[in-house]
């Protein structure tokens, strides 16, 4: 169930960018970035080799290497480590500064025979989305991956090279940098369920209990909706453009894999459509509701105020003390038990006019 008391959404710290008039190229990173931590994994059929280099000129022998070799660096809190990779595989400049500053909108670039890919994987931090960018730089036997900070969501591929599960292990580079996409878009599924069940609990909380003050989290909830489609559309347009492309680093066999990965990418992109149209009846339901009871509120407070105003007109008019010897003047104040008449000329009055609100019927709600 949903727990409505939610710890305040805590704003992204703001990312550097190159400042303007910068080169092409140029490096902006955060003084809080991770430090890179690079791993290696190259293998064939038979055989996986891993090892986590310290020194970045040894990445130079995996360059041109036979076998698949997937070089993985999270973090990016050092400028001088993506140079180096950048000059290492002929990586273009702009395509390394994108995947070095972030803030960049998923998309699929080529430069040359390398093909450059950009994804965010979420996850839940405290209640709310939070994005980690994710580029992939493939080449003909080469995989490049650069995390903005370490996550878990390379764990299951390595685990599927490392016992053989799949074709991967028979399969080139392509496969892997396919594989890796694939894995960022899957672990948005379990985001939309999540949601999915938020809307439904917030439905039926809405309905048993109009009382609380739902609107901050119907708002919480369509934010990290948006997040989620604005790292899901832009990606299943990109995809499209590799539709009908077929070069030496990608093979028409895993074409058919990425055909997948669109047609994931659009079950999400409806399934969010939906739910955002779902938090905005939600949101009208309870302003609704707020209105409803407002008007209820007022509905008393009317009631009371037309009781109370005659009985104010009765006590004003005998509260004037005219003089009784004078004519034309309250003969009414010198009468036996008059405070006692006044009083139940009030009394009758109000139950009168009780009965009459009452017959009306505009004590209910219906």
């Amino acid at each position: 169930m949903i727990t409505l008391r939610r710890k305040p959404r805590k704003l992204p710290a703001l990312k550097k960018r190159p400042s303007p008039g910068a080169a092409p190229g140029t490096f902006a990173i955060a003084p809080d970035a991770v430090k890179p931590t690079i791993t290696v994994v190259e293998y064939d059929r038979n055989e996986v080799f891993e090892e986590e280099p310290q020194d970045v000129s040894s990445l130079t022998r995996f360059s041109k290497t036979d076998r698949v070799t997937w070089i993985n660096i999270a973090g990016v809190g050092d400028a001088k480590t993506f140079q180096q990779i950048g000059k290492m595989f002929d990586i273009h400049r702009l395509a390394m500064e994108d995947a070095v500053n972030g803030l960049q909108r998923p998309k699929i670039e080529r430069y040359g025979e390398t093909i450059f890919i950009v994804a965010r994987a979420l996850s839940l931090d405290e209640g709310h989305v939070v994005n980690n960018q994710h580029s992939i730089f493939l080449g003909k036997n080469h995989v490049l991956s650069i995390q903005e900070k370490p996550d878990g969501n390379h764990d299951a591929v390595k685990k599927r090279i490392r016992e053989g599960q799949g074709r991967i292990r028979e399969s080139g580079a392509d496969y892997l940098a396919y594989a890796l996409l694939d894995t960022i878009i899957d672990s948005y599924f379990p985001l939309a369920d999540e949601f999915g069940e938020q809307i439904e609990d917030l439905d039926e909380q809405l309905s048993a209990d109009a009382k609380l003050n739902y609107m901050e989290r119907i708002h919480d909830l369509r934010g990290d909706l948006m997040t989620l489609r604005r790292s899901v559309r832009p990606l299943r347009d990109a995809l499209i453009s590799l539709k009908p492309t077929t070069t030496e680093v990608l093979t028409p066999e895993t074409q058919i894999y990425l055909r997948d990965c669109f047609d994931h990418t659009n079950q999400l992109v409806d399934l969010l459509d939906n739910y955002r149209e779902l938090c905005s009846h939600l949101r009208d339901y309870h302003m609704s509701i707020v209105s409803n009871r407002m008007n209820e509120v007022m509905k008393v407070l009317t009631i009371t105020g037309t009781i109370f105003i005659p009985l104010s007109f009765i006590t004003g008019l005998y509260g004037m003390n005219f003089d009784t010897s004078l004519p034309g003047n309250m003969p009414e104040l010198t009468l036996p038990f008059g405070y006692v008449f006044a009083i139940l000329l009030m009394v009758s009055m109000a139950t009168g006019m009780l009965i009459f609100i009452w017959r009306k019927g505009w004590f209910s709600s219906g």
